[in-house]
């Protein structure tokens, strides 16, 4: 398979397991840590207008959601790609952290969450996911 095409299937396959990965762990954490009460998190709207109602143990699935998934995303495709690993690795990350800009803009949470967020879940997840890639493939 010519290197090029094969690059861009690592990057599509990634992504789509990434976000499967992420939208897993956000479907379930509400039964393991269950939102406030009277929170409607079903909506958008629902979860802006209860974010006040949110402690800090309401966003530990929400940031491991989105490391995990990004995590994911990269270890693919950095282990399915010809060439350039760490470069696809580190632009799944990029990807995802436009994702989860878009998120901070469209659902504000506290300051301290999106400065996680934005800096701990995506670009260091996609350089472990590439170095992880490049250790389990060596051994």
């Amino acid at each position: 398979m010519h290197p090029i095409v094969k690059n861009i299937l690592a990057v599509l396959i990634g992504i789509i397991v990434g976000t499967f990965v992420n939208g897993s762990l956000i479907s379930i954490s509400g039964s393991i840590i269950p939102p406030p009460e009277g929170a409607d998190v079903t909506t958008v709207e629902g979860l802006k207008a209860a974010m006040h109602l949110f402690e800090p143990q309401h966003f530990i699935f929400p940031f491991l959601a989105h490391a995990l998934g990004t995590l994911t995303a990269a270890f693919i495709a950095a282990r399915l790609a010809a060439t350039n690993k760490m470069r696809i690795a580190l632009g799944i990350g990029v990807c995802f952290l436009v994702g989860g800009a878009m998120m901070v803009y469209q659902l504000p949470s506290p300051v301290w969450f999106s400065v996680l967020d934005l800096v701990g879940a995506y670009i260091p997840m996609g350089w472990l996911g590439a170095k992880l890639a490049s250790v389990t493939k060596q051994g």
